[in-house]
């Protein structure tokens, strides 16, 4: 169902807040656990109030359980349509508004991203991946212009994240071979970085560029 443009988005409602609340409690558990080993660097970089976005590089189907656990405000993430069609995954992304898109559709890209721009009216976190896709280490995808044009058009800042690790323990399943399917010893680190102000660039691809090395930074 479309939101109202004038309508609080529903990522950012009470409903939303307390199924965050839930799933995170059970997060930080099995993170205390060391069920997986999590290291967050600079989470303190990211503001308290106000709308940012996160921007994240993209190895694994793990990268957004582990960012989205490690912020501590309710945040909106664009992701691809199919998880809507998952057993759990479908109920858990609807219940916190997260925005689908139909990838190579650009009539579904254009309704995500006036989504994602309401979420950043109404002074909420919005994660996105600038790849658009799952990206193996040695690949190169270029970055698409989404999160430029975002930021450029609300003057939001963007937090580049760098994660690492959660390529190895949830693998890709072409690039997987004889290994585990999931290997729980694995170290995943989330490495915020400072923020990025677009009022610096006049151009969305230098912006692009920019955020690029930055999160390729907080990877090495």
């Amino acid at each position: 169902m479309e939101e109202d443009a004038g309508q609080r988005p529903k990522g950012l409602g009470k409903r939303a807040w307390v199924v965050t609340q839930f799933v995170r409690r059970i997060l930080r558990a099995l993170a205390w656990s060391n069920f997986v080993r999590v290291t967050v660097i600079g989470r303190e970089l990211v503001p308290k109030t106000g709308p940012v976005i996160i921007a994240s590089n993209h190895i694994s189907m793990l990268d957004a359980v582990f960012l989205w656990g490690a912020l501590r405000r309710r945040a909106v993430a664009i992701a691809m349509a199919e998880l809507w069609t998952w057993p759990v995954v479908g109920w858990l992304v609807r219940r916190l508004g997260q925005i689908p898109v139909v990838r190579k559709d650009s009539g579904s890209g254009q309704s995500a991203l006036e989504r994602a721009e309401q979420v950043l009216r109404y002074g909420g976190v919005l994660i996105i991946y600038p790849e658009g896709r799952l990206v193996a280490a040695g690949e190169d995808e270029p970055y698409k212009p989404g999160v430029a044009k975002l930021a450029l058009a609300t003057g939001v800042p963007i937090i580049p994240v760098g994660t690492s690790g959660t390529d190895r323990v949830l693998p890709m399943r072409r690039l997987r071979g004889d290994g585990p399917k999931f290997d729980r010893s694995q170290q995943v680190t989330i490495h915020f970085g400072s923020p990025v102000d677009p009022a610096e660039f006049d151009d969305p691809e230098k912006l692009l560029d920019h955020l690029r090395q930055r999160i390729e930074g907080l990877t090495q």
